[in-house]
């Protein structure tokens, strides 16, 4: 398995150069515009490297590929919709109709999609009918989660890599090797494309490499996680914190400034630690980091108890609430957990001044 992801690694970085010459002939080109952090005209079709580098290695290397053929349609449909969207810019409509287009390959033709779920006091809940819309759901929000961070040099690709790799090894562990070989075949080809998107890039992913991207990762985690309980369904959301906590919030800012979803801002999570003086190398790593964490709970609810799931859940939600409150994810007069604590130390204060008075 190791050999075939250098093998895919050493092929991403003959292809990217070629790929980036090719976006440059037809047009796939990212100008520098006020939202932007780059100064200078970039190619954005890395991502059809990834993909190239990837489906070579895939059809090349040992692994069982009796069932791909559904697979392999929806990741051409997606990286499809993505190239066009980069040379031509796709309306969000037409974006989200390729989207789906793949997702239902492998929903109703691959079969690929959650059945069931165990809830806890409640025992195991049939979806049904709605196995293909939730499944469909599930990919369409990693898709797009992906491509929302993919603001930065370096950052979707880099947090992808730790999903990535959190994922193939569940999957090792899970004894999955077809799934492990492929989540390592796709770190080869991003390690191969980080080379050259890492500050300063000189190549996007684009929504070429950002769909795909979550694309793919949408897909094993359904393929590992699904008919499981509630806790082992959060282990992918988990793995994926970065990306879903930034679109979570996003979607809760702009309700409250009462803008569309789909309006575009300057107050991602990369944007506000930007604006709080850190260079976009500083930035990068930094979220590299906070992934790599949310890929270790994810291990540790993997091996827990119920109970301590629970537990471990309750203390990464109050501090991704306070982390969100401090960067100022929603706006910077968001401060609902601060000021609870200054509530509750002003009311330990005069308690404590009030029973003083009344010892004298």
């Amino acid at each position: 398995m190791l050999v075939w992801t250098v093998l895919t690694f050493i092929l991403g970085l003959l292809l990217m150069p070629l790929i980036r010459k090719l976006a440059f002939l037809v047009g796939a080109v990212d100008m520098p515009r006020e939202r932007h952090a780059h100064t200078k005209p970039t190619a954005t079709l890395g991502g059809l490297a990834i993909f190239l580098s990837f489906t070579i290695m895939a059809f090349l290397a040992p692994i069982d590929r009796s069932n791909a053929l559904p697979l392999f349609v929806g990741m051409l449909i997606i990286v499809g919709t993505g190239v066009i969207d980069d040379i031509k810019e796709l309306s969000p409509k037409l974006k989200l109709a390729g989207q789906v287009l793949a997702a239902l390959c492998v929903t109703i033709w691959g079969g690929i999609m959650v059945h069931h779920i165990y809830l806890p006091f409640l025992g195991r809940i049939e979806f049904g009918y709605f196995a293909i819309p939730i499944s469909i759901f599930w990919i369409l929000a990693i898709v797009n989660a992906i491509n929302l961070i993919d603001g930065l040099d370096g950052l979707a690709g880099g947090v992808s890599t730790i999903a990535l790799m959190t994922i193939g090894g569940m999957a090792l562990l899970l004894g999955n090797m077809g799934s492990a070989f492929t989540a390592f075949l796709l770190v080869g080809a991003l390690l191969a494309f980080l080379v050259f998107n890492f500050p300063p890039a000189s190549v996007f992913m684009g929504d070429t490499g950002a769909m795909f991207i979550g694309f793919m990762i949408a897909i094993l985690s359904l393929m590992e996680f699904k008919n499981v309980t509630l806790i082992s369904l959060l282990i992918p959301i988990i793995i994926l914190g970065v990306p879903f906590t930034d679109t979570f919030f996003a979607i809760i800012r702009r309700l409250k400034q009462k803008t569309s979803i789909s309006t575009a801002d300057r107050s991602h999570i990369h944007h506000r630690l930007l604006a709080l003086g850190l260079s976009n190398r500083q930035t990068v790593l930094l979220l590299y980091v906070i992934a790599a964490l949310f890929s270790g709970i994810s291990f540790l609810l993997y091996f827990s108890t119920t109970w301590g799931s629970i537990i471990l859940i309750v203390v990464l939600l109050l501090l991704i609430e306070v982390a969100v409150e401090f960067i100022g994810l929603i706006d910077e007069s968001y401060h609902p957990l601060f000021n609870l604590y200054t509530g509750i130390s002003r009311t330990r204060r005069k308690l404590y001044l009030i029973i003083s008075k009344k010892s004298r």
